[in-house]
């Protein structure tokens, strides 16, 4: 047994028999969730820190109640990292999570945020540690001077022994290693007076090249929306017609119930016939782009991304940091305009006017392929993602700022790459997941009852009517007027230019026509279930000049492309 084990097990617990909460706190990417979730084998809830505002997750064991709380980013005014500090504040135990790759750096800044709370330390990526035997030497001497439980560990390997006999990543002498540290929690110093000299950085790759890395992160940020696109529509262009077979009986009876139920249920945008879009169009496309997501965040690739733009995207007001949420939009919005509490308070709100504007989600991105592909002109997705992205970062340097241009980078030294375990990737899927369907869902039924009723009622083909002449300013037919305002509201309104009624006025659309159409449709506004998120994160008035901006600044755009495409062709 090691000195710091025999040190670990003397003394009396400081923490009461039941479950106690404890506060799980350390920098981003240190493998606070991976830990806490093996050493509990559960599963996150998500909810409100004692009565507060404060959003943390939660993971129970027998014992204790863990609180996972973000990444700290010392030095920034980040919204989770004000929160994991109120969660701090707000308890008496903590387990202080640090880097053995970067211990005493890790100790030096975050000890006077827990001083005189008690608790213990954990060490994690122990395993990327040269000469093991010399640096528990090390931490044993720690652990003296500080006074405090210190156990070093592989986050990633951290795995609850179950109860089935199964394989565990971890022997039971490191479980009771960790929970021992616990229940001999002790008081914090406000600073580290003995220094390990255990510090390495991680090895150099092609993305952190000068020259090749942006274009490299380029190519790897597309690829989850390039590989979400192709393998969800090949599956859902499987099961839609299957759907619609069983669903065609259903919306038959339908038509025997009084008028408001009939459109409600089973009308052009009733539940029925636009419900199999969201299971079974959107729904692929979000679980596979947040599984893409999720490996890049859990093998490091996220925080070597964005070391590697930002020095590029400083200029128009954004960081390496806010382009990750901008392309997390591609799969869901409502969980990208969430994430942008990770952002710093000078670019987060750039940051989010860029998701809503730019960010095509797994509505809209399929909806445009169809379009497309109803014209067979599939080779106009390269000129609208071209001008989406451009239109996108130009509409971001209008917006942002003067100060958010010199803002610094908001993140820890380089990442370790290294495979991340399917519990992991799992996890982060699930929270991607459920919050669309907690969130987008609701919205999306509400958003459906009233265009059924608008539509029951005449009122949408009114509005078209009367937006009609309008169109012609973009250089458009006036019929594409009503799916401008669909598509403004939900993206899949874009579906309709190749409904029966428009497909003689898409077929005597030029490419540029097209291409116009589907972007003003695209960008005109965010839609109602993103700017309903913008508005609680933020708040309502924010989220209405944000849709008034983004309204002026496609309409110049969409006049740009209408107008310069007809000049050039």
């Amino acid at each position: 047994m090691t000195d710091a084990l025999t040190w670990l097990s003397s003394g009396s617990s400081s923490v009461s028999d039941g479950e106690e909460t404890v506060v799980v706190v350390g920098k981003e990417s240190v493998g606070k969730s991976e830990l806490v979730a093996g050493l509990t084998g559960t599963n996150p809830t998500t909810g409100n820190f004692r009565g507060t505002t404060v959003d943390v997750e939660r993971y129970e064991s027998d014992e204790f109640d863990f609180v996972d709380t973000p990444g700290i980013l010392l030095g920034t005014d980040t919204e989770t990292t004000r929160t994991a500090i109120r969660a701090v504040e707000m308890t008496e135990t903590v387990l202080l999570v640090t880097r053995a790759t970067s211990i005493d750096d890790d100790l030096e800044d975050l000890l006077p945020l827990v001083q005189g709370k008690t608790g213990a330390i954990v060490v994690t990526f122990w395993d990327k540690v040269a000469n093991p035997a010399e640096a528990r030497d090390q931490l044993n001497r720690l652990a003296r001077s500080l006074g405090v439980p210190l156990v070093p560990v592989d986050a990633r390997n951290v795995s609850r022994i179950s109860s089935d006999d199964g394989d565990a990543a971890m022997d039971r002498v490191d479980n009771d290693q960790l929970i021992s540290a616990i229940h001999n929690a002790r008081e914090f110093p406000g600073r580290v007076h003995r220094q390990t000299g255990i510090y390495f950085e991680p090895p150099e790759t092609i993305i952190d090249h000068p020259l090749m890395g942006p274009f490299v992160s380029i190519a790897l940020l597309l690829l989850p929306a390039a590989a979400a696109v192709h393998f969800a529509n090949a599956a859902a262009a499987e099961l839609s017609p299957l759907v619609s077979t069983i669903l065609t009986p259903a919306v038959e009876w339908t038509n025997g119930l009084p008028g408001p139920l009939a459109a409600v249920l089973g009308g052009d945008y009733g539940l029925l016939s636009m419900g199999p879009f969201l299971f079974v169009w959107a729904g692929p496309t979000i679980l596979i782009f947040a599984a893409f997501m999720a490996v890049y965040k859990k093998s490091g690739l996220i925080t070597r991304i964005t070391a590697s733009l930002h020095p590029y995207l400083r200029c128009v007001g954004l960081t390496g940091r806010d382009l990750v949420r901008v392309v997390m939009g591609f799969g869901c919005n409502v969980p990208a305009v969430t994430s942008t509490r990770g952002c710093s308070n000078c670019t987060r709100r750039t940051t989010v006017s860029a998701i809503g504007f730019g960010s095509a989600c797994s509505y809209q991105f399929p909806a445009t392929l169809a379009v497309f592909a109803a014209v067979e002109m599939p080779w106009l997705v390269i000129p609208y993602v071209g001008i989406l992205t451009t239109t996108t970062l130009v509409y971001a340097r209008l917006i942002a700022p003067e100060h958010a241009r010199t803002a610094p980078l908001a993140t820890e030294s380089r990442a370790f790459l290294q495979w991340p375990t399917w519990q992991s990737v799992w996890r982060e899927t699930r929270i991607v997941v459920h919050s669309f369907f907690l969130k987008a869902l609701p919205v999306f039924t509400g958003i459906v009852l009233v265009a059924s009723l608008l539509d029951y009622f005449g009122l949408l083909d009114m509005i078209g009517y009367a937006l009609s002449p309008l169109m012609g300013i973009f250089n458009l037919p006036g019929e594409t007027a009503l799916v401008v305002v669909l598509g403004s509201i939900r993206k899949d309104g874009l579906l309709l230019l190749q409904s029966d009624g428009l497909s003689s006025t898409l077929s005597a659309m030029t490419p540029v026509q097209v291409l116009t159409a589907v972007y003003l449709a695209g960008v005109l506004l965010p839609c109602l279930v993103t700017a309903i998120t913008v508005a609680k994160e933020l708040s309502p008035k924010y989220a209405g000049r944000m849709m008034l901006r983004q309204a002026a600044a496609a309409a110049g755009f969409s006049l740009l492309i209408g107008w310069g495409g007809a000049i050039i062709f």
